[in-house]
């Protein structure tokens, strides 16, 4: 039985940082340009290297086999520069600018091209590409999140406010209970019979 246990990292092209390549290019460059280009294949050896292309691995056996046609040429040219003919001194003048040209112009131009298609360099300390989540990690992940409660939102309760183009409403008229009714018919009935007794009085008086 095989337990779980931590994938292995496949190996990934970090990019250096800045400073780093800054600091490689101006070595490099520094010293094809203080050699007269004889070491012109150390800056392409090195790209041929980073970019692991065949063509830069190419031009790498043409540089070297064009530094050590110059070195051949400076060694059989007369110690004296007086007995060096003209012809011969711009030969290897232009042998030298223009290995000096075309070395520093496709090193600096291959290698910033290729750092840039990586992207930007990852912070330190941090992996370049997070290894995925181990499967019991992935079924522990998938529990904590059934379990977690999910926050309710509370809308809070909106109170209708009065509108103030509208006329209030007048309140109600209380109607009379029950009892004031009873009340005022009875006071109307003692009324009547009083008013009754009274004219029945007056009329006795009159007929005596």
């Amino acid at each position: 039985m095989h337990g779980y246990g931590p994938m292995p990292q496949q190996p990934t092209t970090s990019r250096p940082s800045p400073a780093t390549l800054t600091t490689v290019r101006v070595i490099l460059v520094a010293l094809t340009v203080l050699s007269c280009g004889l070491l012109g294949w150390a800056a392409m050896l090195r790209l041929a290297i980073v970019t692991r292309r065949p063509r830069d691995w190419f031009l790498l056996v043409v540089v070297i086999a064009l530094n050590i046609g110059l070195f051949a040429f400076i060694m059989a040219t007369p110690d004296d520069p007086d007995e060096m003919s003209d012809a011969a001194a711009l030969f290897m003048l232009f042998w030298i600018v223009g290995l000096l040209a075309g070395v520093i112009t496709y090193y600096l131009y291959a290698e910033i091209r290729h750092y840039n298609a990586l992207g930007a360099p990852a912070p330190y300390g941090a992996p370049a590409h997070p290894a995925p989540p181990l499967p019991y990690q992935q079924q522990h992940l998938a529990q904590h999140q059934q379990h977690q409660p999910q926050p309710q939102h509370h809308q809070p309760q909106q109170h209708p406010q009065p509108n103030p183009y509208t006329a209030p409403t007048p309140p109600p008229t209380p109607k009379p209970a029950p009892q004031r009714l009873d009340q005022v018919r009875a006071e109307l009935d003692e009324l009547s019979d009083y008013l009754r007794q009274e004219n029945k009085d007056s009329r006795d008086g009159e007929g005596r």
